[in-house]
């Protein structure tokens, strides 16, 4: 539940205690008429997919190009639920008066519609719906934005030594992603997802300027409304956002401030209720990230509580099968997207456990801790119902930095900021371990955390250290002689690049003192181009793609000790 995660966006803010509210009776009036005749949202689900035209051997139809590689790259296979719902179903639902149909789920095989309770009868007496679900109790009211034209100042090619990254050192250094960025991993070619309830201020705020200048953002979503328009409605998504995409250099440097980004508003803050319509919005941007190609999705989002009347969860339901964002962030980890969710904030308050979805079995469930290491006092505990640990891990989430829509940075505490930071550094080991299932990175990462020999129910594993994992993720080249690392200010864009479309290369100065000599690898190590650059070349270098396949590649520059590597994603 949103409240859950929200707790403290500034430090000293406090909530609460939240508790289950009981059901009043009712009783035969004519308020309960009216309600009768109220338009709400309902999860329609059907028996089967019967009559598709889709086809698992033909996935390209419904998937696009990057979930099928990051699937082949996995070794998942496209299974029955990830058809599409049968068309025919889809038009007979539609065809009953008075439905309004929203969206379509591919996962749990349904509909969200729209209706009045005798309409949603008509619904449910059709032959092929196996049941329905109500989902809240009124539509929300609108409040689309548009897109204004953000400024764009010229980013700095800086070294990345502790004074670039301003506020947010103590949080980056905490999982050596300083070391990260040094050798040249910032989450190029990386797609993050995030879910929240609002990026206020996104399209403004300088630290997010070099994610439009070099089309990182490639697209927003607002599930509430149907909409593309997110920046508004709310702060906190701007404040995850900036932990990991801030990239600002002397003042301001998120975990992965190279990624590229897709935005989804999937809680709705403006109708101030709590009901379940805002799971099955996490489901259909989860389901809409997986078929865009996401690799990652950092939810700093939770549900326990609902206002009356949608029942809410108990703590014997946090067991990893019932709750349904837990259910979508399960589906969402076995198309092989990493799932990064918050705990959440209950560690003082009576409910105490961790929340849905971060119960599911296959995500990364993020606690907080301060700079110190220890536990969070708010910071949501394990086991899940079933005596699994969680949280899996955790990361800064006392005192946390974080840009605020003005751009001005503050601090606040709170497993929603914890989710970021590790969000960030799990974008930067993955991008340096191509190679790895998203499973792997979350084992590895465990691996090198703080408490690896001995984890609980606090921390989970502990705080994570990317150098560790690196090292145990690639025992024969540790760290300190990868040739892959970087200079500080070598980076390619626009990442991911298009079809057609030229790479650039920014190098420093200094970079060699002859010509360079850049050659390009596929994700099999196989040479596939290579091209020569003047002597002392600074700034921008052009690179043609045009004649290579989508998938990722390296780029080496130079050779010798001063040989640099960058990945980029072609689409």
């Amino acid at each position: 539940m949103r409240r859950l995660l929200l707790i403290g966006l500034l430090v000293g803010l406090s909530l609460p205690t939240l508790a289950a509210r009981p059901t009043p009776p009712t009783r035969p009036t004519a308020a309960t008429d009216e309600a009768k005749n109220t338009v709400r949202r309902h999860l329609i689900y059907f028996r089967d997919k019967t009559g598709t035209p889709f086809s698992t051997s033909r996935p390209e139809e419904f998937l696009s190009g990057r979930a099928l590689q990051r699937r082949q790259r996995q070794q998942i296979v496209v299974l029955p639920r990830d058809l599409p719902v049968s068309p025919g179903y889809v038009q007979q639902v539609k065809a009953v008066p008075g439905v309004q149909l929203w969206y379509t789920s591919r996962w749990f095989n349904a509909a969200v519609v729209a209706c009045d309770s005798a309409t949603l009868a008509q619904v449910q007496a059709l032959p092929f719906v196996q049941s329905a679900r109500t989902l809240n109790r009124g539509q929300a009211g609108g409040s689309a934005q548009p897109k204004p034209t953000p400024a764009v100042p010229t980013p700095a090619q800086t070294a990345a030594d502790r004074s670039q990254y301003g506020k947010a050192y103590a949080q980056v250094k905490q999982l050596s992603a300083e070391s990260m960025h040094a050798a040249g991993f910032r989450g190029e070619g990386l797609q993050i997802a995030v879910f929240d309830a609002g990026f206020t201020g996104v399209n403004t705020a300088s630290v997010f300027a070099s994610m439009f200048t070099e089309n990182r953002l490639l697209s927003t979503f607002n599930v509430v409304e149907k909409t593309p328009a997110v920046f508004g409605r709310n702060s906190h998504g701007t404040q995850c956002l900036s932990i990991i995409a801030g990239d600002e250099p002397g003042r301001y440097l998120g975990t992965a401030p190279k990624a590229s980004f897709r935005l989804f508003i999937t809680e709705d803050d403006v109708d101030r209720t709590e009901h379940p319509i805002e799971e099955v919005n996490w489901l259909i941007a989860a389901e809409y990230a997986d078929s865009a190609g996401v690799d990652i999705i950092s939810s700093s989002l939770g549900y326990t509580t609902f206002d009356a009347p949608s029942p809410s969860y108990s703590y014997a339901d946090m067991n990893g099968r019932t709750a349904l964002s837990t259910r979508a962030a399960t589906v969402a980890a076995r198309v092989g997207m990493l799932v990064v969710n918050s705990a959440g904030n209950d560690g003082n308050n009576e409910w105490r456990y961790i929340a849905a979805p971060a119960d599911a079995d296959s995500i990364m469930t993020v606690g907080a801790a301060d700079s110190l290491g220890r536990v969070g006092s708010f910071s949501s505990r394990g086991p899940t119902a079933d005596g699994r640990i969680k949280p899996n891990l955790s990361a800064m989430g006392v005192a946390t930095a974080i840009v605020n829509p003005s751009g001005t940075i503050s601090r606040g505490n709170g497993t929603s900021f914890a989710c970021p930071v590790l969000a960030g550094v799990a974008a930067g080991f993955w991008q340096a371990n191509p190679r790895l299932t998203a499973q792997q990175v979350i084992t590895l990462l465990q691996q090198s955390g703080s408490q690896a020999t001995a984890p609980d129910n606090n921390l989970g594993y502990g705080i994570p250290d990317f150098v560790r994992a690196y090292n145990l993720a690639n025992p024969g080249t540790p760290l300190a002689n990868a040739h892959s690392r970087a200079l500080a200010g070598v980076y390619a864009y626009p990442n991911p690049v298009g079809a057609g479309e030229p790479l650039y290369l920014l190098l420093p100065a200094g970079l060699g003192t002859g010509g360079l000599e850049i050659q390009i690898y596929d994700a099999r190590g196989a040479l596939v181009a290579s091209q020569r650059v003047a002597p002392a070349a600074t700034g921008a270098v052009r690179l043609e793609t045009a004649a290579l396949r989508p998938g990722i590649f390296t780029c080496l520059i130079g050779q010798g000790p001063q040989q640099q590597a960058v990945r980029f994603v072609k689409q």
